[in-house]
C-alpha cells in the first residue's frame, strides 16, 4: 500500500484544503448522494488558480474501503479520454477517503431523463459520448489490458457545462488480459437493473456485460425513465417491458414525449432502438462490441443533427427548391448549400460560405418591373459567348438608361452585416478602364450616391464586376430594398444583386504619402498590396464626402479637383441650382452658371512639393474638337487686373474641357486661392476647380525663329474677337507650351489704344490647356 500511495503522491489533497473548499462538508455543498455516500462542489487552489471540483466523500458503512478508493484513482490515472471523468486528486487521512474530480456542472444522466430542455439530438449526442468513453476501456491500449466497467449505469454517466457525458465511478472496474474473454466472479456488484442477466445468474464476466448495462441506458434515455419502477404494485425492473414494446412494433407507446421536445426522427429512432435492443440480447454473443454502438449511434446522431438542422436553418429554403435536393447527411446538404440553389422559380440563388452564412442572389429579372422593362434590353450572356457564372442560366438587363431595382432578400441570417452587391460585366471590354461611376440612389435617402469602379477591386478572375450599394446588419431573415440607377454612357450588362455578408476589413500599412487620402476617402477603398492602392489612386478617388477628387497622374504626382458644391462662395442675387449628371465625378453634378458670374475658394492640402501646378476651371460642353472657345473673364484676388482665358482643351474622353486659369509652384503645404468671375456669354456647366502639374514640352529655340520673322495671319486663322478687327500682325515666338503668335489689333478708333493679344494656334499637348489672353 505504501508504494501505491508513493505513486500517487503527487495527486494527494489536504484535508483541511477540502473542508475549506466544502464550509467543513456543510449540507448546502452537496450536489449529489449514491451508495458510495456523499458528493460536494468547491473550488480547490492549485498551480493553475482556483478550480471548481467535485468531492467524493466514501462511506465505508456503504462498503466503499481501501480496495475500491485505490483501484478508482489508479484506473483514472492509468486510462484518461475526453469521455472519462478526470481524477484531480484525491485525500487519504484518518478515517476520511475523498476522491477530487474535475466537476461536471450538470450532474448525472439519470437527473434529465425527463428533461424538456433537452433535445433529441442533445440526448443522442449524450448517450454516443458515453459509448466512446466505455468504447476506449474496453480496447486493448497497446497494454495488452482491457477494463470492465461493471456499474455502467446513468447516474454513474456526467455531464459537464457543454453537456459533454463523462463515464465515472471506476470503483468496481475489473481490469484483465485483452485475450481474456471472461473473469469467474463469486462476489457479483453493480445495480440491479442494469446488470447482465447472464452475470448475476452465472457469475461470469465479461465485457459484454457492460454492453448489457449500456443497452439499458439507451432504453431509458429513449423512455425518458428510469429502468425501475415503484409507483405501483408491480414495481421492478420495466427493462423486459421496454424490450417486448420493441418486438411488437410499439416503442411509441414508452416513448419519451414532450410538446416542448421536438419529435425524434424516424430515421434515428430506427437505428437508436435497435442498437439499444441489440444490446440487451440474452445471449452475449449477439450482443454488439462497442465499438459497433459508437458507429451506429453516430449514424443516428447525424441523422437527428439533419432534421434540426433542416427546421431550425432550411425548412423553408428547402421548400422553395425545384426540384428536391437528394441528401443523406447534414455535410452532403452543406456541401449543396455551398455550390449554391435556385429558388423561387429560378429568380434567387442561395449559398452558404464557411460560416454557414447565407449569401443569397436576387436574378435582375426578379428585380425590376416587367411591366417597364423595354424590348431586347434582357440577354442571353451565350450570344456574347459569355458565361453566366454569377448567375447560372439568367439574362442581364442592358444597363445605359436609368432604371429602378427592388430587392427583396428572403432568406438573410439574422444579426449579421451584410452587403449588397450589383453584379455586371461591360458590354464593351474596352470600357473596363474609363471613368464611369454608379450613380444612384437607396430609397429613403436623399444624396445621390456616386461609386468609382476600380477593375483591380471589383473584377473577379471570371471577368464579373462585384460592386458595393449599400451596408446594413440584418434584424431579421428578409429585407426590402430600393435602388434608383441614373443614366449612363457606358452600357453595362446587370445580372443582379447580391446580398453577400460582410468581410472583415485587413488593416494594411499605408506610407505617409498617402495616409490622408485613404482617411479622407469618401468609399472604402479594399486593396492587398500598397502597388494596388496606386493602382486606385491613379484612377482616382472621391475625398471629403464626395465633395474632391484625388488622382495621381503618371509620375506619381498629386492632382486635385474641387467640387463647385464644395467651393462656391453663394451669392444671394444669382444662386444657381446643381444638375446631377452621369459625366460629372460629384454627386452634386454640374453648377449652372446661367451666364451670371460667380467666386469660388478653393483650398487644398494634398499637392505635391516643389511641383509647378496649373490651376483649371472645369466644365461640360458638348463638343467633339479637342479645343473649345470660351470668353470668361476673372480676376484672382490681390490682383488689380482682370485676365482673360479664350480656349479650353478637352480633358479626357468625355466632355468635360478644363480652362487654364493660374501656375503656381506647390511647396506643400495649404494653398488657398479665391477666384471671381464674371458674366459671360457662355452657358457654363462647372465641374469644379482642377489643381493638375504642368507638363513642360522641351522644344528648343530654333536658330531661324527670330523676333523679326513675321507672317501674316488670314481672317479665318484668328478669333473673331471683334467686328471692328481691320489689321492683324504677329510677331513668331516658341514656348515650351507650344507655339504662340503675338498680334496686334487695331480699331476704327483713333484715340483707342493698341490692343495686344497672344494666341496659340497650334495643337497643343493635353496636359496644358491653350489659352487667349488679352494683355492691358
Amino acid at each position: 500500500m505504501d508504494s501505491i500511495m508513493k505513486e500517487f503522491e503527487h495527486l494527494e489533497v489536504k484535508l483541511e484544503d477540502v473542508k475549506s473548499a466544502t464550509d467543513n462538508f456543510n449540507d448546502t455543498k452537496i450536489i449529489g448522494r449514491g451508495g458510495f455516500g456523499k458528493v460536494y462542489q468547491g473550488e480547490l487552489s492549485q498551480s493553475r488558480g482556483k478550480t471548481k471540483v467535485a468531492f467524493k466523500r466514501l462511506d465505508s458503512k456503504h462498503g466503499q474501503g481501501d480496495p475500491q478508493f485505490w483501484k478508482e484513482i489508479m484506473m483514472l490515472s492509468l486510462y484518461t479520454h475526453e469521455n472519462l471523468i478526470s481524477l484531480l486528486g484525491f485525500c487519504n487521512e484518518g478515517d476520511e477517503k475523498i476522491l477530487v474530480y474535475a466537476l461536471a456542472s450538470n450532474g448525472s444522466l439519470d437527473r434529465h431523463l425527463s428533461s424538456t430542455t433537452l433535445t433529441w439530438t442533445q440526448r443522442i449526442r449524450i448517450c454516443h459520448d458515453a459509448a466512446k468513453g466505455l468504447c476506449y476501456l474496453h480496447e486493448d491500449k497497446g497494454n495488452h489490458h482491457r477494463v470492465l466497467h461493471r456499474d455502467i449505469k446513468s447516474s454513474n454517466i456526467l455531464l459537464d457545462k457543454n453537456w459533454k457525458a463523462k463515464v465515472s465511478d471506476m470503483g468496481l472496474a475489473k481490469v484483465g488480459l485483452a485475450n481474456q474473454y471472461s473473469f469467474l466472479i463469486t462476489d457479483t456488484v453493480g445495480t440491479l437493473g442494469y446488470i447482465d442477466p447472464m452475470y448475476l445468474r452465472m457469475g461470469f464476466l465479461t465485457k459484454e456485460s457492460d454492453v448489457y448495462s449500456f443497452g439499458v441506458v439507451l432504453f431509458e434515455v429513449l423512455c425518458g425513465r428510469l429502468c425501475f419502477d415503484y409507483s405501483n404494485a408491480h414495481s421492478g425492473n420495466i427493462v423486459h417491458i421496454w424490450k417486448q414494446r420493441y418486438e411488437e412494433n410499439k416503442l411509441d407507446e414508452i416513448m419519451f414525449k414532450d410538446d416542448l421536445v421536438q419529435a425524434l426522427d424516424p430515421s434515428s429512432l430506427e437505428i437508436f432502438s435497435e442498437i439499444a435492443f441489440q444490446c440487451l440480447q440474452e445471449s452475449r454473443e449477439k450482443r454488439p462490441k462497442m465499438s459497433h454502438v459508437v458507429e451506429k449511434l453516430e449514424i443516428a446522431l447525424k441523422s437527428q443533427e439533419l432534421v434540426d438542422f433542416i427546421q431550425k436553418e432550411y425548412q423553408e429554403i428547402l421548400k422553395a427548391v425545384a426540384p428536391p435536393l437528394i441528401y443523406r447527411s447534414v455535410e452532403e446538404l452543406k456541401v449543396l448549400l455551398s455550390k449554391g440553389i435556385l429558388l423561387n422559380g429560378g429568380q434567387t440563388w442561395l449559398s452558404i460560405n464557411e460560416k454557414m452564412e447565407h449569401i443569397e442572389r436576387i436574378y435582375i429579372e426578379g428585380c425590376i418591373n416587367p411591366d417597364v422593362i423595354k424590348a431586347n434590353s434582357l440577354q442571353h450572356l451565350s450570344d456574347f459567348d459569355i458565361v453566366n457564372s454569377r448567375f447560372p442560366g439568367g439574362r442581364c438587363y442592358e444597363y445605359l438608361n436609368d432604371f429602378k431595382a427592388r430587392v427583396r432578400g428572403q432568406y438573410l441570417t439574422p444579426q449579421i452585416s451584410y452587403t449588397v452587391n450589383l453584379v455586371f460585366r461591360y458590354r464593351w471590354n474596352t470600357y473596363v478602364n474609363s471613368y464611369n461611376p454608379l450613380r444612384y440612389k437607396v430609397d429613403g435617402e436623399d444624396a445621390t450616391k456616386v461609386y468609382i469602379i476600380y477593375p483591380i477591386i471589383h473584377e473577379r478572375e471570371d471577368g464579373w464586376f462585384i460592386v458595393p450599394l449599400y451596408q446594413f446588419t440584418s434584424r431579421h431573415k428578409t429585407a426590402d430594398l430600393l435602388f434608383v440607377f441614373e443614366p449612363r454612357w457606358i452600357s453595362l450588362l446587370v445580372a443582379g444583386i447580391e446580398f453577400q455578408p460582410s468581410e472583415e476589413k485587413v488593416e494594411l500599412q499605408v506610407i505617409e504619402e498617402y495616409q490622408d487620402m485613404v482617411k479622407d476617402a469618401s468609399q472604402s477603398l479594399f486593396y492587398t498590396s500598397l502597388d494596388e492602392l496606386k493602382q486606385i489612386l491613379c484612377q482616382g478617388v472621391h475625398l471629403n464626402g464626395y465633395k474632391t477628387w484625388f488622382s495621381l497622374n503618371e509620375k506619381g504626382r498629386h492632382c486635385h479637383m474641387i467640387s463647385m458644391e464644395d467651393c462656391l462662395i453663394p451669392n444671394e442675387d444669382f444662386t444657381f441650382p446643381f444638375q446631377s449628371h452621369s459625366a460629372s465625378r460629384f454627386p452634386a453634378g454640374f453648377y449652372q452658371t446661367n451666364n451670371k458670374g460667380f467666386k469660388t475658394h478653393v483650398k487644398t492640402q494634398f499637392l505635391s512639393p516643389s511641383i509647378t501646378y496649373t490651376v483649371n476651371l472645369v466644365f461640360y460642353a458638348i463638343t467633339f474638337s479637342n479645343q473649345h472657345y470660351v470668353d470668361l473673364k476673372y480676376k484672382l484676388r490681390g490682383e488689380t487686373t482682370t485676365s482673360t482665358v479664350y480656349l479650353a482643351n478637352r480633358k479626357g474622353n468625355d466632355f468635360l474641357l478644363m480652362a487654364e486659369l493660374y501656375q503656381f509652384t506647390s511647396n506643400g503645404s495649404i494653398f488657398e486661392l479665391e477666384i471671381t468671375f464674371d458674366n459671360h456669354g457662355s452657358y457654363l456647366q462647372v465641374e469644379g476647380i482642377l489643381f493638375q502639374p504642368l507638363e513642360k514640352v522641351e522644344d528648343p529655340m530654333l536658330e531661324d525663329d527670330k523676333v523679326e520673322d513675321t507672317e501674316t495671319i488670314s481672317d479665318s486663322r484668328i478669333p473673331n474677337f471683334s467686328s471692328d478687327t481691320k489689321k492683324s500682325t504677329t510677331k513668331k515666338n516658341l514656348f515650351s507650351t507650344g507655339k504662340w503668335f503675338q498680334f496686334n489689333h487695331d480699331t476704327d478708333q483713333d484715340d483707342t489704344p493698341q490692343e495686344v493679344y497672344y494666341a496659340a494656334i497650334v495643337q497643343p499637348t493635353n496636359t496644358v490647356s491653350p489659352v487667349y489672353r488679352k494683355l492691358y
